[in-house]
């Protein structure tokens, strides 16, 4: 092979520059967000709808985003499933045990068959409900961490536990419905059993993982290069052997090694690579609007908001003021009141399968990005902290 003149930063560079470009465009416009009073994710969201290939101008390589975006989100969920301790959930929120999967069983039952009644077949029609009861764990880690938050402890704590709850029961149900949907050549139970032996795998690795950490406690060069892999090993073995969703074998993974002794170590070395790569996550969402299918789904985007706001912002509201006595009920509902990664999974694996069209897909993704932008700025309003 004559390698004579090949220089292999030239092929990477163009690629690198786009990159750095649209970090500095949502740097630049999540600024712009704060000083108008909005959450910086509004900013990051807009940023996606401007180099999107929906819109006139610079259009940029969805592809790469993607990656670096689904990095982000794993080492997010990851890290916020080493921070939600469901024993201690379950001594401080112990209605949240019951009250979040019930409320996802609602509010699929409820959003399930409003699609059933609008022509969607019976199954795909409930996995599209599932999508609707599921709220975005990404977004609720930024409501509560957000610096212009109004959220008390009690309140972020019943968001950071409803959200994780909601994921478990969640991925449980996709998984049920999926194998009857067919869109896996694996059966039922083989698909449940999926489920069971990726749990077994996750609590070996919460035996072995604090061992492996707490000998490299002294060079935290390799500390941080097994945090970091070890988030995207045990989320990527998830979702290519057992076939769960990405995301969600990030948090069975983090949850397993909750109690680990280096746990809060793992977190603070996880916190700066999420942080930057979650951005690109809502950069990402932006990017997926297209507005041509956007106006034959108009009509689906109206009956989604709609059911997010009644099947799920209303249905956690009733739940919450039973089951959480100690945090503020209306601001969980509305904190939880988003469609979100979990949507597109479930959207996307339902347009491959021909069971939805592009038009529901687009309202689905539209959905997604109004109700996240919504939610953030809602929450935040201090009445709902009264």
């Amino acid at each position: 092979m004559d390698l004579t003149g090949y220089d292999p930063a030239m092929e990477t560079a163009p690629a690198l520059l786009e990159l750095g470009l649209v970090l500095l465009g949502a740097a630049g416009l999540g600024v712009v967000a704060r000083r108008l009073g909005l959450p910086a994710v509004v900013g990051y969201l807009a940023l996606g709808i401007v180099i999107s290939p929906f819109t006139p101008g610079f259009v940029a390589d969805r592809t790469q985003i993607q990656l670096l975006a689904d990095a982000g989100v794993v080492l997010l969920l990851f890290e916020v499933g080493i921070e939600v301790d469901l024993a201690g959930l379950q001594r401080d929120h112990g209605g949240l045990i019951w009250a979040a999967p019930l409320q996802v069983a609602i509010s699929t039952g409820i959003a399930g068959g409003a699609a059933i009644l609008a022509g969607v077949a019976p199954i795909p029609a409930l996995v599209l409900g599932l999508g609707v009861a599921m709220s975005s764990s990404v977004v609720i880690v930024n409501i509560t961490r957000s610096r212009g938050r109004t959220t008390d402890p009690p309140t972020e704590k019943a968001l950071l536990g409803w959200s994780v709850i909601q994921d478990l029961t969640g991925v449980t149900l996709a998984a049920l419905l999926l194998a009857l949907l067919g869109t896996s050549d694996r059966p039922v139970a083989v698909v449940l059993g999926g489920v069971v032996a990726f749990v077994a795998l996750a609590a070996v690795a919460a035996w072995l993982l604090p061992r492996v950490l707490a000998r490299l406690a002294d060079r935290p060069d390799t500390f941080l290069i097994v945090s970091v892999a070890s988030g995207l090993t045990i989320a990527g073995l998830g979702a290519v052997a057992f076939g769960l969703p990405l995301a969600l074998a990030a948090f069975v993974g983090g949850i397993a090694i909750v109690e680990s002794p280096t746990s809060s170590e793992l977190r603070r070395q996880l916190l700066p690579f999420r942080e930057l790569l979650a951005v690109l996550f809502f950069v990402s969402i932006g990017m997926l609007l297209d507005p041509h299918d956007l106006l034959d789904g108009l009509p689906w985007l109206a009956l989604l908001l709609g059911l997010t706001v009644v099947a799920k912002s209303g249905v956690a509201w009733v739940l919450a003021r039973f089951a959480l006595p100690d945090a503020r009920p209306l601001q969980v509902a509305v904190g939880l009141g988003q469609m979100g990664e979990f949507s597109f999974v479930l959207a996307t694996l339902l347009v491959a399968a021909d069971a939805i069209t592009g038009a529901i897909y687009a309202a689905v993704v539209a959905a997604v990005a109004i109700s996240i932008a919504t939610s953030s700025v809602l929450v935040r309003v201090r009445r709902l902290s009264t």
